[in-house]
């Protein structure tokens, strides 16, 4: 047996397949003994009532049948049960059980019985309140100061505070700003309740304030509550814990300074009556109940903090001091008195495991057994290490080796949208766990084929976006390179092949029969990457088979930017009409909400005036709105098929200039970098002046020609440009600083190095024109020229 585990004093399961929560257990001297003994009760959503006197267990016994007090099924589920003074003319403890409709208050007595069966415990109804809305839990104690007895106050599910005294209903209020119940508790010290509200904070309302704000028989608008009669119920203290907390206590402690405490979903917190916090415990587990008690050193609180891993942990403020295991996962955890013993732990689980354990230690029996003393045998000690050592060297050269058997997995993939994709490329990562329960993670990276998003079609000699891709090698019969878009029976797909994507756009690709070069047309450029990227992709790999290692590919014409240009411009404008879309639509359901309200004012006078239109108008503003977020969706979906074409040109033009320039591995992926910085696009960040940062940071390094250009400062706040000029003239002056010889580098020194060495060019040719004949006036000119050029720099 474990060390830490919890020492089971006495359990029981309650029932079959009932479930019990938070609220479902109490433990008191619900019978008003006298002795100081506790008793366990325990109501089920199925409606039955438990009361359980627990006596201690012998090994191997089970539950004795006097340990059951009293069982009855109140035939409507339970959600809270609590004892506290709540009689009136009586000082004597009573049972609350809080149904979803009701409020029970009962009696529990018992009578001495004759036989063997021991005493006869039965429960009185006292009175009951039926409920006009359905309860969420309850609190209780001595508000507003009363002496010697206990008032109840309900939560309903849309937030209605019910308060009753004793067999009589006081008031009802609303929480405001309320959207979904949370724990509640009362503080008797400052005459508060404390909840958690839906906004993730911490509220307090004195009950002075409650007991005068306005009526709440119904929800009123704030217009009407400054008209009734009776204040504006606010919040005496908020404090922002940024979770959902799962339960509220208020403990008082003679050694102990008063204290809130509150447990969240991944914190601890201990407040002051003020609001103000004492200390905090992060949780690196997920919790689900627990209880503050008394702790034997001055000054400080226990607390008891149940979790989803079957741990109990024991904490004296912060710092913890024990932690157990139980059998099960607590949803409430109490402290009691049992048969003389003091804090028992009593735990309730889901599915009604009920156990009273307390935490020690068994000593161990185990003794070990003398170890009679012999002669060490040194060489058959050596012989079994050498044979120790070989099987561990054995074993570490077949730790990375895996067998697992192999299985197949089924992916589908579907073309989202109406355009066709910017890149085929894709990646599948799987993660596993080895026999020995080592977890492993594997990765590869694959490409979708072409024939999956076009198939062959008629070629088309008109097209209003042309390039060429030259090459060093003679052109390849489409036969060999695609064999899977030509028929071997038409010659005349040698050398011309044309290319239908399903979204109807047509790319045609021809290969030259006097000069080693390929063209690429279509109508649309954003239709000549994917095209292009393949032809480059097969040519590459055919070459590599025919172990030719000096094929290369090159691009002589100019940069389609213009062409370029306009998608960006189509994307930046549909990004502007979201932004109107989004005015349009906050303006109007501004409006709307206002006639709303006006329309409700009116329905809920007694005397209503006439609506003066106010119908008409609501239901013209309801289909603007609706009209707007069709608009507002249709023109998402086509930012969506703007950003997938602009990547698929972005594409195209990298590897254009890539071609051109004969930038290297590294360059290429520092251009990748610059102008596709974004997997998707949004409104709070997009395309453009991510972009237009990213050039501007290499325009004033690695690309710059003066000191001036590198002294200026970037913006640190991206935001979205009111036009595109801008980002395309710093496109334009990025290829023209790539024209004049400038190179891609993420080195800061690259720039200096650079101004360094045009001196030194300088000086090169100076000395060369001082050793030139003076009669050769043209080349005297040609060389002031260069120098004039290398003084821009």
């Amino acid at each position: 047996m474990s060390l830490f585990k919890a020492r089971d004093w006495w359990s029981t399961i309650l029932g079959e397949k009932e479930e019990f929560d938070q609220g479902c257990l109490c433990v008191a001297d619900v019978d008003n003994s006298g002795s100081g003994q506790d008793k366990i009760i325990v109501g089920s959503y199925m409606g039955y009532l438990r009361i359980f006197n627990p006596h201690p267990m012998k090994p191997g016994d089970g539950v004795q049948p006097e340990d059951l007090l009293l069982e009855v099924q109140l035939r409507e589920p339970i959600l809270q049960v609590e004892v506290g003074k709540f009689v009136s003319g009586t000082e004597g403890l009573h049972l609350a059980v809080l149904h979803c409709r009701k409020l029970c208050v009962y009696a529990v007595s018992g009578t001495l019985g004759n036989v063997e069966h021991g005493n006869q415990y039965q429960i009185k109804l006292m009175y009951e309140h039926n409920l006009q809305r359905t309860a969420c839990n309850m609190t209780y104690g001595p508000f507003g100061g009363v002496k010697g007895r206990d008032l109840i106050c309900i939560q309903s599910m849309d937030g209605m505070l019910m308060l009753f005294e004793q067999e009589s209903y006081a008031f009802g209020r609303f929480l405001p700003g309320f959207l979904l119940p949370g724990p509640l508790t009362y503080n008797s010290r400052t005459d508060s309740f404390i909840t958690v509200s839906s906004c993730r904070q911490v509220e307090s309302y004195k009950y002075q304030v409650l007991a005068f704000a306005t009526d709440a028989d119904e929800r009123q608008e704030p217009e009407q509550q400054k008209l009734s009669s009776g204040k504006r119920l606010v919040v005496d203290w908020v404090l922002n814990i940024g979770e959902q907390a799962l339960d509220i206590c208020v403990v008082s402690f003679n050694q102990a300074v008063s204290s809130v405490f509150v447990l969240g979903e991944r914190n601890f917190f201990c407040l002051k009556d003020n609001g103000q916090i004492r200390f905090m415990k992060k949780l690196d587990y997920s919790p689900s109940c627990f209880i503050p008690y008394c702790s034997v050193e001055e000054g400080t609180i226990n607390t008891l903090i149940g979790n989803h891993g079957k741990m109990l942990n024991v904490y004296q403020d912060v710092t913890l001091k024990w932690a157990t295991q139980l059998p099960h996962i607590p949803v409430s955890v109490k402290v009691a008195n049992l048969q003389d013993l003091k804090g028992v732990i009593v735990t309730l689980s889901d599915n009604g495991h009920l156990q009273c354990s307390y935490l020690g230690t068994d000593p161990s029996l185990f003794q070990a057994p003398r170890v009679d003393s012999r002669e060490i045998n040194y060489e058959e000690f050596n012989a079994e290490m050498k044979e120790l050592q070989k099987i561990i060297k054995e074993a570490t050269k077949t730790q990375g080796i895996l067998l697992h058997s192999s299985e197949t997995v089924v992916l589908s993939v579907f073309l989202k949208g109406s355009c066709s994709p910017s890149e085929l490329e894709g990646s599948c990562v799987v993660s596993y766990s080895t026999p020995t329960g080592i977890p492993k993670v594997a990765q590869c990276n694959f490409r979708l084929p072409l024939r999956l998003i076009c198939f062959p079609t008629q070629s088309s000699k008109a097209a209003n976006h042309k390039l060429t891709i030259d090459t060093n090698k003679p052109p390849i019969s489409f036969l060999t390179i695609f064999p899977d878009f030509v028929d071997p029976s038409e010659d005349d797909q040698a050398n011309v092949l044309g290319f239908q994507f399903l979204t109807g756009s047509k790319t045609t690709l021809l290969a030259s029969k006097t000069s080693q070069r390929y063209r690429i047309q279509s109508d649309q450029l954003e239709d000549l990457w994917l095209i292009t990227k393949e032809l480059m992709l097969r040519l590459e790999e055919h070459f590599k088979k025919q172990n030719c290692k000096d094929f290369a590919c090159s691009f002589s014409g100019s940069i389609p930017l213009q062409e370029y240009f306009e998608l960006i411009d189509r994307h930046f404008e549909l990004r502007l009409n979201a932004e109107k879309f989004q005015e349009l639509l906050s303006e109007r359901a501004v409006q709307f909400r206002a006639i709303e309200r006006r329309l409700l004012t009116r329905f809920k006078d007694k005397t209503p005036a006439p609506l003066q239109h106010l119908d008409t108008l609501l239901e013209g503003t309801f289909r603007e709105v609706i009209a707007l977020a069709d608009a507002a969706e249709e023109n998402q979906a086509n930012i969506f098929q703007a950003f997938t074409k602009l990547k698929s040109a972005t594409h195209l033009v990298i590897m254009l200039i890539s071609l051109w320039q004969k930038l290297s591995t590294d360059q290429v992926a520092i251009l990748e970098a610059t102008f596709l910085p974004l997997a998707e696009d949004t409104q709070e960040l997009g395309w453009e002046e991510t972009v237009d940062a990213a050039i501007s940071y290499l325009l004033r390094t690695c690309l710059s020609k003066s000191s001036k250009e590198q002294a200026l400062t970037l913006s640190s706040q991206l935001c979205m440009p009111k036009d595109t000029s801008r980002l395309k003239k710093n496109i334009t002056l990025f290829c023209d600083r790539l024209a004049k010889g400038g190179r891609l580098s993420l080195s800061t020194d690259s720039a200096t190095q650079q101004a360094a060495v045009m001196p030194e060019m300088i000086m090169v040719v100076l000395l060369a024109l001082w050793h030139m004949p003076m009669t050769n006036y043209e080349v005297v000119i040609a060389l002031n020229k260069k120098i004039c050029n290398f003084k821009k720099y």
